[in-house]
């Protein structure tokens, strides 16, 4: 039997938040009786014993927990934000979430981070864009013992907590798959990002590029266009791919940032010729997959990430133990044909507003 159970292995054996599974050991209302009956049966069965001292400090006083993310161009880090707000509201426990959102990739991230540490948060989710010069405040919180979790992406080597991302190697080679087997293993190919810098991009780049190399070697893959997270940069930059390879037949967009890459193929009169595989999903996105531009989205969960990065934090707050020094979730493909199916399945992911804006798309 595993040694160290800890509240998220009850909560993944009963299929429960693992809000629901504090309430019930602690006896907090909101918990129907058979519920809390199953919750105590499960944590007999697992042999759970509760680390008193992490207890007592996280009782003593109201949690702080920082939220340093992107605004982002699209609905993405909406739904992340979405997803611990709903977390944090379902864990029983008094606790203020703060939010540091920066405009852009590398433009104020330092700063609130630095603000996070100022404020002595008692833990921190954060998007690393710039790891390397993250870094040395990074340690600085693991040497003050502020645990950071990394959301969407990784920091290597920073003494983070633990990383909820998606599974960026099966994004990039289920790409390139879905790409060789339309255009046949022939062709240009071409890959969007917004900065090799970033773990999450460089990671699905590279996965993207070796199962080209070994499934379908005649193809020829194009210099990486990294657009910085940038709407004018990216239409430019694709506008001068297109009229650099007029034959383009097929490219990968890493990122949600996929609409001005869209429009820069329908101005240059390729849209109707090429293989697009996008990522994520969102309103102005639905369309273009509804009307065939889109050939497929692979969607990042992000509602999800942020859940699970709010989990694994809160857990290691109160029991003062980890589950899982990296969450990493799989990828979803969504094409024309599954779409409205998709769209009906994962609604209970989406935040209210969003499921209204994109069931209306």
């Amino acid at each position: 039997m595993k040694n160290n159970i800890t509240l998220f292995d009850i909560a993944d054996s009963l299929g429960v938040s693992i809000g629901t599974v504090h309430r019930a050991l602690h006896d907090h209302p909101g918990v129907s009786p058979m519920t809390k009956t199953k919750v105590l049966q499960m944590a007999k069965t697992l042999g759970y014993r509760p680390n008193l001292a992490a207890r007592y400090l996280s009782q003593k006083k109201q949690l702080r927990i920082s939220v340093n993310t992107l605004k982002g161009t699209t609905s993405f880090w909406d739904e992340v934000r979405a997803g611990i707000e709903e977390e944090a509201k379902s864990s029983g426990m008094k606790i203020d979430v703060e939010y540091r959102t920066y405009p852009g990739i590398g433009d104020g991230e330092k700063e609130a981070f630095e603000s996070a540490l100022e404020a002595k948060a008692d833990g921190i989710i954060m998007f690393p864009s710039r790891p390397g010069e993250l870094r040395r405040s990074m340690r600085l919180a693991s040497r003050s013992r502020t645990p950071v979790v990394c959301v969407a992406t990784d920091a290597p080597g920073t003494g983070r907590l633990a990383v909820v991302s998606i599974d960026t190697m099966a994004s990039g080679s289920l790409a390139a798959d879905l790409l060789g087997r339309i255009l046949q293993g022939k062709g240009k190919v071409a890959v969007t990002l917004s900065d090799l810098a970033i773990t999450e991009h460089a990671e699905k780049v590279k996965a993207f590029k070796n199962t080209l190399l070994s499934f379908y070697p005649a193809m020829d893959l194009q210099e990486p266009i990294e657009d910085h997270d940038i709407e004018s940069e990216a239409y430019e930059k694709c506008q001068a791919l297109f009229r650099a390879h007029p034959d383009l037949a097929g490219i990968y967009i890493t990122t949600e940032a996929s609409i001005p890459a869209l429009h820069a193929a329908r101005d240059a009169g390729v849209l109707d010729r090429m293989a697009i595989i996008t990522t994520d999903l969102f309103p102005a996105l639905v369309q273009e997959i509804r009307s065939g531009a889109v050939t497929a989205t692979i969607y990042q969960r992000p509602r999800t990430q942020g859940l699970m990065a709010f989990r694994v934090l809160h857990e290691f707050l109160v029991e003062g133990d980890c589950p899982s020094f990296q969450v990493t979730l799989a990828p979803h493909l969504v094409m024309r044909g599954n779409l409205d199916f998709f769209l009906r399945r994962v609604s209970f992911e989406l935040s209210s507003n969003y499921r209204s804006q994109i069931q209306n798309a």
